[in-house]
Formats: C-alpha cells, structure tokens, sequence
C-alpha cells in the first residue's frame, strides 16, 4: 500500500473543561496502589496461531487511545471498563506516567505506553532527524527510552512498549527519492536498536513499533528482526491490512494501534472542495467494521486500540472523538458493543443527519443571516437542545470551533448569523439529549463578502500607502492590490501605528458604501476619511472596536481622495486589506 495523501497532526492530550460532564456520568475511583510486580506479557503460539498472553491467560486488546489529561486519570478509566475496553495507548512516556498507569492497574486497564520519535506523523511532529548521521539524537534516546522501562516494568499497569509513531511515513515529510529510502531504512534498524535495549532491560513486555500505513512493514521486516510484534494505524482501510500481511510472508503477528471511521486523507471533497466528514452513522459504523476486520484475523491480529477516547472539543475532536466536551457519540456506544459490553440500558444519541443550507448554498454572505436544516431524532424521545458553531481550518488552520449566535426557528430550522470572514469554513449543529449524549452535523459553507450596490468607485484607480511590505511570502503587497478586485492579493504594511492606505477616484465624488476585507492582520481601531486635495481630510466613519473579516457600512462622503487610516493595530503584525471598496 502507498502512503496516504494527507498527512495528520494530532493533539494527544487536553483537559475536559469544567462542568460538562452530567453528574454521576463517569465515576470516579481512588487509584489504588500499584501491585508489587507487574505481569508477564508474551507473544505466544507459531506461525499465524498467535496469541497474546498476560500471566499465562490468553489476552486480546479491547482498547482505545487515551486522550484526556493524566490527572483526569480515576476520573475516565471506570467509563473505560464499563465500555469493555481492557487496554489504552498513549505516545509518550516520562515521569508523568505513573499516575496513569497506577490507576490504569487500579482499574484493571492496561497500558500501551508509547516512546515518541522525531519526525512523527506529520505537521507539528518536531522537526526532522537525519537517522544515518545524526548519533547524538539516537544516543539520547537509547539512553532515555530504557530509563524509563526501567522505572516501569514492574507496574501492573504496563502491557508493552510501543517505539515511535508513523515515522516512517513522517520521513516524507524531511527527504525524497533514494535518500527517504536511505533514512526509512536508517529509521528501523534503530528501532531494531532500542528494542534490544529494551529487551535488555525488561524481558516481560513485548515490544512493537507504530506506523500509519503497512506499506511501513517490509522495512520492519529487514532491519528490526528484534521487535515481538508489528503495529499499524489504519483507518478506512484497515480490512485491507489482513491481505497484505498475508501476501507479504510476514512472521510475526500485529496489532492495530489507530483505526476507526475513514480519516480527512481518506473522504472525497464536497462541492466545495473540502473533505466530506462522514455522518454520526457512519462513523459509528466505521468503528464496527474495523473491530469486525481486526477480529477476523484470528491468530495473526491480536487487538486492537481504537481511536480515539479524547475530550479535545475541536476540529479533530468532532470528526474522531468518542467523547467531545465529555458528551458520547453514536461511535461511543458502537465500541463499547463491539467490546461486548451490555448497552441495552443505555440513554443513547441524538441521530442526526444534514444540515443543509437553505437558498444559495454554495455563497453566504459574510456576517448575514445563514439558514441552516438539519433532522434530528432521538430514540429516547428526548428533548433537544442545538447549538451551531463554526471553524476557520481551512483558511487559517484553527481547530477552535466558534458559536454562532442563533435563533431556533422549528422544526430543526436554525438562523445563525454567518461569519464576517471570507473563506471556506465548516458548520457544525450540535444537537444534544440532555443526558450527557450528543450528536453533530457538519458540512462546509464558502462565506464571501456582501455584495454592495452600485459602483466600486475604488475598482483599478491609482492608490499609494503610508508603507508596503515589498517581499516575503506571498509579497510585494502594495496599494495597489486593495483595489484590483482581487481578493488573493493584499497590502500589507509595516508593523507600526499608524498607517493608511489612500486611493485617488480621480474627481470630486459622492460616495456612500465602504467595504474592507481584511486579511488576518486587522486594523482593531481605524478612521476613514475624504478630501479633496489629499492632504485635509474630513473623517466620515470611525471604528474603535474592529475584529477583521469584512467590515461593510453605510457612509456618507464627498472627496476625490478616500483613505482607511489605521490607528491601533489587532495583530503584532501590520495592516493588511485584501480589498478596499468605495461604492457610490
């Protein structure tokens, strides 16, 4: 297999806010004291008739990767256990870790406690190593990985050792052609290293090593003949992953360390061309079927953690958390079916579907009104609360998700007011149920700047700046670049108050409309101003409370010169307008 178009970031841990949690939600138990040893794990049986065993007792992994923070710990484990789920992953262990797995092994929960390398998966990884030269970084981690099993293997609480995570496709992110082959190699022969050095030090924890795609497995295969099993995170196609071992004569059995619905690398766009999130179902399916594949090697698949257990409220978090805000999914029952457990009882999700976007879909106008559809039902017949809420990831990369101000019109009919930033965003409608559950639709809206009427009297005429930023990145950004109609270019200006930007109609003129569409570098507090001659000038509007996107307002002025005139700066940065329009 090929890796993955679209590489991923993840955030591996963050606290729940306080108060989302419905009372008596999750329970919370003290952590009792760690056992004086920990257990004896070994990979067991011949070729392809493997199993794992903990004490001698045949062990599969029912297991999630463990999102929220470690002192939240006593907290989540018991909902864990109650789901069915025997086994958490995390990324990284260090001093911090003994809290979790103390009360992992309080709570009859085992861990799978992961070594971080360089690069990682993907976009914010930690930069790159060069694993041919650069000894000192291998040094460092030959020392300090062991240290820490060390300190470890006797908790009850460890399952094995997990080395690195989606490195080896990371590597594309640092080099390419004969020396990405060079250092992939370089890569897992040192993997090979550690856990030797592992080995050395703790002979009763199995060691693996976690890559996102198998395509990663014939460099395991030639250069770490040390490890005791294989581990992949694989997503929508993870049923694959049972005939590529098989048509590789791999001899050693695996693991699934991430699986669940299909990923943002692994969906077709929408009509506006940005990855199309599955629905609540499907995603709960997603997780049904991964279990079901991973089951389905019997004796060559020993389990699986799926991903992923966060409360992270986010970008991520909606399309793959189990619990967002601490509120369960459709996904979250799925698991917890999947592991067996009895959900028989259980107050479940709102199921949603949609929402659509009532009138032009495809254009919404910035800072107007948005008319969301979105069906709803819940089959406990609970009353239902929405919430909509908005993310700029694919303007600026955020993960924060925004409320909308709204207004709940009937019959899952929203008016929420669109936000005041050109771009593609994406729209949530959170529907909960009042017990502690929820379900969220999503889809993607292009906001774009009201359509003024009348003229742009600004449209192509001469303009000149206090300052012009004349390179770096997508520069030179002169005036002239606030009125070519353009909006992919910008002025921007030097990082100081104040600035302005002036442009010349080219006759004494009525105007009546301004329009700003500023870039992210915003002015927070701005003056704009007329005159006749370009050096008296008459201020017709001020703004002291400006938060970027586009500003739009009435006006009235009369001059040949029209300026915006930048007084207080809302970034470190300069001023920057996309366009600046002057309509009479």
């Amino acid at each position: 297999m090929t890796p993955p178009p679209r590489t991923r970031a993840r955030r591996l841990a963050a606290p729940l806010a306080a108060g989302v949690l419905t009372a008596g939600a999750l329970t919370a138990l003290p952590a009792a004291q760690a056992h004086a040893a920990g257990s004896v794990v070994k990979v067991t049986g011949t070729q392809g008739d493997w199993q794992l065993a903990v004490d001698g007792k045949p062990y599969q992994i029912k297991g999630l990767t463990w999102g929220p923070s470690i002192a939240d710990a006593d907290r989540y484990l018991p909902d864990l256990k109650s789901m069915g789920v025997n086994t958490i992953r995390t990324w990284g262990t260090d001093a911090s870790s003994k809290q979790l797995f103390d009360s992992a092994a309080a709570h009859g929960v085992k861990v799978i406690a992961g070594f971080w390398l360089q690069p990682g998966g993907g976009p914010g990884s930690g930069g790159c190593v060069n694993y041919v030269t650069d000894t000192a970084y291998k040094n460092q981690m030959l020392d300090e990985f062991p240290k820490w099993v060390q300190t470890y293997k006797d908790n009850p609480g460890v399952l094995m050792w997990d080395v690195g995570n989606e490195s080896v496709l990371g590597l594309q992110n640092c080099y390419g052609g004969t020396e990405l082959e060079r250092q992939r190699d370089a890569y897992t022969s040192f993997v090979n290293d550690v856990a030797k050095r592992i080995h050395a030090v703790d002979s009763n924890h199995p060691v693996t090593s976690t890559d996102a795609w198998v395509g990663a497995w014939p460099y395991f295969k030639r250069n770490a003949p040390d490890l005791d099993l294989y581990a992949v995170n694989s997503y929508n196609a993870v049923c694959d992953v049972k005939s590529v071992w098989e048509q590789g004569g791999y001899t050693k059995p695996y693991i699934v360390t991430e699986t669940g619905p299909a990923g943002e690398w692994e969906v077709p766009d929408d009509a506006n061309g940005v990855p199309l999130e599955p629905g609540d179902r499907a995603k709960a399916d997603g997780y049904t079927r991964a279990w079901g594949c991973v089951t389905g090697h019997r004796g060559v698949a020993l389990g699986a953690t799926m991903f992923h257990y966060g409360t992270e409220y986010d970008f991520g978090g909606i399309w793959f958390n189990l619990l967002p805000a601490g509120q369960k999914r459709l996904s979250y029952y799925a698991v917890k079916r999947a592991y067996g457990a009895d959900t028989s009882r259980d107050n479940t999700p709102p199921v949603v579907s949609g929402p659509t976007v009532e009138g032009d879909a495809g254009r919404v106008q910035a800072g107007r009104d948005l008319t969301l559809a979105v069906s709803a039902t819940d089959p406990d017949g609970d009353a239902l609360s929405y919430e909509v809420l908005a993310n700029s990831m694919y303007i600026d990369k955020s993960k924060d998700l925004t409320p909308l101000p709204h207004t709940d019109l009937g019959g899952g009919r929203l008016r929420a007011t669109a936000p005041d930033r050109p771009g593609l965003w994406k729209v949530y409608v959170k529907v909960t149920d009042g017990h502690g559950n929820v379900g969220v639709g999503t889809r993607s809206v292009r906001v774009v700047p009201p359509t003024p009427g009348g003229t742009n009297l600004a449209l192509g005429r001469p303009a000149t700046a206090s300052s012009y930023q004349p390179g770096y990145g997508d520069c030179p950004c002169t005036a002239a670049n606030a009125v070519d109609g353009n909006q992919n270019t910008r002025w921007a200006s030097d990082w100081s108050d104040p600035q302005w930007l002036q442009v010349d109609l080219g006759t004494r003129t009525a105007f009546r409309h301004v329009q700003l569409l500023w870039e992210a570098s915003y002015a927070k507090a701005y003056t704009v101003q007329a005159s006749d001659d370009g050096q008296n000038w008459r201020t017709v509007r001020t703004v002291t409370d400006g938060n970027g996107g586009v500003d739009d307002f009435d006006v009235t002025g009369t001059g040949r010169y029209v300026r915006v005139n930048g007084t207080a700066r809302g970034t470190g940065y300069g001023y920057s307008l996309y366009e600046f329009g002057v309509y009479g």
